[in-house]
């Protein structure tokens, strides 16, 4: 059984507290969100496609990347790393280019847990609850449990 994602967003506030353990390492996990050959491999919803089309992964770096379904529609997807500390932060925004300038901004930590396990700790700020309710109605639970998912299976080795 895959651990949960788990996704606090408080009634009335812009941001949301997101958490997943691993049963993996946190040298793992951050590997995965370094790397882009494993980071395309398993961002995202099972039936979409992964291509990404910029990677500078460091303090003041940028990312881009597509989503592309069955039908061939593409998703892009962009931001910038503020601030990148192996195997404990990444600190970037996160926009998505079908809602320009609907940016969020991720605090992403990384934490040991026993018997070489890893928690993933996300707090993420949106510029609005409008933009936040959207995302979540979009499939953000949805795309981010089918992606850590596989992310599990990257990290066994399947």
């Amino acid at each position: 059984m895959s651990n949960p994602v788990i996704i606090d967003a408080e009634p009335g506030t812009s941001y949301a507290d997101i958490s997943r353990e691993f049963d993996a390492p946190v040298g793992a996990v951050f590997r995965a969100h370094a790397d882009p050959h494993l980071f395309a491999q398993w961002i995202g919803p099972r039936d979409l496609e992964n291509t990404v089309t910029h990677w500078d992964f460091r303090s003041g770096g940028g990312y881009a990347f597509e989503q592309r379904d069955a039908e061939g529609n593409v998703y892009a997807f962009r931001g910038v790393f503020h601030t990148v500390v192996e195997n404990e932060l990444i600190i970037q925004t996160f926009e998505y280019l079908g809602a320009p300038n609907e940016v969020s901004l991720d605090s992403i930590r990384f934490e040991s847990l026993p018997a070489g396990r890893s928690r993933l700790v996300d707090h993420s700020v949106f510029p609005s609850r409008e933009v936040l309710d959207t995302m979540i109605e979009q499939g953000m639970e949805k795309g981010m449990s089918e992606g850590y998912e596989k992310l599990d299976e990257l990290l066994a080795g399947r």
